[in-house]
């Protein structure tokens, strides 16, 4: 079984989505750049990174912050997004049970999938690191879709474009497959996916097949 991430992965939202949190904290009070929220919390749960600026910054965020954020982003995916470029083609020629594990809320990997026609390939097999106790980079989502799958978690590829996800799924005793080909990924990112675990690292979708087919020992 091969399990996507959805976001920076399978759509290319990574910036559209830092863009808007980091605008919300600002208006909130919370000095907090796109650059300084893609550094810090790319692949994570936005519960998580909430908790972790409200610690640091000894105060809370408005109470009705997430939801604030949530909507914003939502509206913007339905306006804006994108399919990553070749996810469809990979999508199409890869065979085999395929499904999403994504640190976003089931609402966003829903509307991102169908705002960019790729749910299809899923036949409903969209996980949510809302569901489980902790978030990435634990393993608790890859387990949970393992099991929920009846998949043997050392059976599983997993494609991520984050150190904390690359971690998540190397912990779950699963082999990653690192990807670079979002708009948001810098110079350093192969680097730091290698180095998180990563056992190979590709630039385009259109390679995941044979990237596959080569760890799979085909």
């Amino acid at each position: 079984m091969v399990i996507f991430d959805c976001n920076g992965v399978l759509v290319d939202s990574e910036p559209l989505a830092t863009a808007i949190v980091s605008q919300e904290f600002i208006r909130a009070g919370f000095g907090l750049t796109p650059d300084v929220v893609a550094r810090y919390f790319t692949g994570r749960r936005q519960s998580d990174m909430f908790a972790e600026v409200e610690a640091a910054a000894r105060r809370k965020l408005p109470r009705d912050f997430a939801k604030t954020v949530a909507d914003a982003t939502l509206r913007r995916i339905r306006a804006e997004l994108r399919a990553t470029h070749h996810a469809a083609h990979a999508l199409s020629w890869l065979r085999g049970p395929k499904c999403v594990a994504s640190s976003a809320s089931l609402e966003r990997i829903r509307v991102s999938l169908e705002s960019t026609n790729l749910l299809r390939y899923f036949e409903g097999n969209v996980f949510s690191a809302s569901d489980v106790p902790n978030g990435k980079p634990a393993p608790d989502l890859f387990l949970h879709v393992a099991s929920r799958m009846g998949v043997h978690p050392g059976s599983c590829l997993v494609v991520e474009d984050s150190p904390a996800g690359v971690t998540a799924a190397v912990a779950a005793g699963m082999t990653v497959i690192g990807f670079v080909g979002g708009s948001h990924a810098g110079s350093q990112l192969g680097a730091h996916l290698r180095k998180a675990g990563a056992r190979v690292v590709i630039s385009d979708l259109r390679a995941l097949k044979g990237t596959v087919l080569d760890l799979r020992g085909w």
